[in-house]
Formats: C-alpha cells, sequence, structure tokens
C-alpha cells in the first residue's frame, strides 16, 4: 500500500493557548520536510499530533492509502527531544528492549549499534555516555526496528560536525529506501528537505 503523510487544515492549542491554524503539508515517499518556527511555537506538538499522542482542534491527518492506527502501530518512529532513555539500563538492555518492542531482532540490534559505533559502549549504563552517545543511542533504535516514517525532535543536538553529517547520510538512505522524514530543527538538516515555518 502507498504511504503517505497528508495533513490539512490543522489547528492545534496547549493548555487552551492556540498555536497555530490552517496548518496543511503533503509528503510522499522519499521526501522530508523540515519543521521550523520560534520556541512555543508548536512544532513538538505538531509531531506529537502526527503520532497520534494528541488530538487536534481541527483539520486531518492520513497516511496516504493505510489506515492512521495501523501507520501508527506499525509505520513510525517517533524520536523526542529527550532521549526517552531509562538511564539506569545499559545501552545494550535499552537498545535490546526498545529493538523488541518495535519489531526487531537481535541481529538487528547488534547491527545499528554497529552503524551508530555503540559497540564498545553497549556494556556501558546509559547514565555514563555523553550526550551526544545518548542521542545515537536513540536514533539506533529507528534502524535497529525499520519503518518508514520517521518523527524527529532535533535529532543533531547534541551531535558533533562529523555526527551530524553521517546522519544525514543515514537519512538520505532513508529517504532513496522509500521512507519519509519529519522534523523539528532550529539548524538545517543536512539533506535536501522541504521547508514549513510552524506558526509563522
Amino acid at each position: 500500500m502507498s504511504l503517505g503523510l497528508e495533513i490539512e487544515g490543522l489547528a492545534l492549542s496547549r493548555g487552551g493557548r492556540p498555536l497555530f491554524e490552517g496548518l496543511s503539508l503533503s509528503l510522499q515517499a522519499g521526501q522530508a520536510c523540515a519543521l521550523t518556527g520560534r520556541n512555543g511555537a508548536g512544532k513538538t506538538s505538531l509531531l506529537r499530533a502526527v503520532a497520534g499522542l494528541i488530538a487536534p482542534d481541527r483539520g486531518t491527518i492520513g497516511f496516504g492509502a493505510v489506515e492512521p492506527a495501523r501507520a501508527r502501530a506499525e509505520d513510525l518512529h517517533l524520536l523526542g527531544h529527550l532521549d526517552g532513555l531509562k538511564t539506569s539500563r545499559t545501552a545494550r538492555e535499552e537498545l535490546a528492549f526498545w529493538t523488541r518492542w518495535m519489531g526487531g531482532d537481535e541481529a538487528s540490534a547488534r547491527s545499528a549499534a554497529a552503524t551508530f559505533e555503540l559497540t564498545a559502549l553497549l556494556d556501558l549504563e546509559v547514565r555514563r555516555l555523553s550526550a551526544g552517545q545518548r542521542r545515537r543511542l536513540a536514533l539506533a533504535r529507528m534502524i535497529a526496528a525499520p519503518r518508514p516514517i520517521w518523527l524527529l525532535d532535533e535529532p543533531l543536538s547534541p551531535l558533533d560536525a562529523g555526527w551530524r553529517a553521517r546522519l544525514g547520510a543515514i537519512m538520505a538512505e532513508h529517504l532513496k529506501t522509500g521512507g519519509l522524514i519529519l522534523a523539528a530543527v532550529h539548524d538545517p538538516l543536512p539533506i535536501p528537505a522541504i521547508g514549513l515555518e510552524v506558526g509563522g
């Protein structure tokens, strides 16, 4: 089935305060979109709405020919601004847990760890990793259990210049194989992307 992302006339509010209204976006397989806007404009809320975690005030969110409930359960990764890692676990335990949860296996977890140069760090507790290493561990979950839609909240922070470039190559490969990316950013994405200002 054809998978895409179609947002029409979306309006969101938070705590009774309107964030934006009338937002529309169409993304197909192989495309990326960079969400920009001031802090508090609603970029994170938009990602959460696409993921089904908050309900819009108005408008629709669709996924091409795929039913929204199925797309959200089986075809989508959400990487928040916070890494969402349990710091008392080892990196190996954390990667294994999320890989199984999202439908991957041990071999895919090992491959993801190698891709993000985490193999030598897997027996360390997450709390002992640097901020950049934790972000790489969080990103590794996405390729350990591949899903076509990536919703990313500030994915480049706190990666150094070298890892930003390497993440760009990983993103480009994801798009090349039919994925799509919707990312909230302050810094430019290291791949060609449609731009959409939120709350502008």
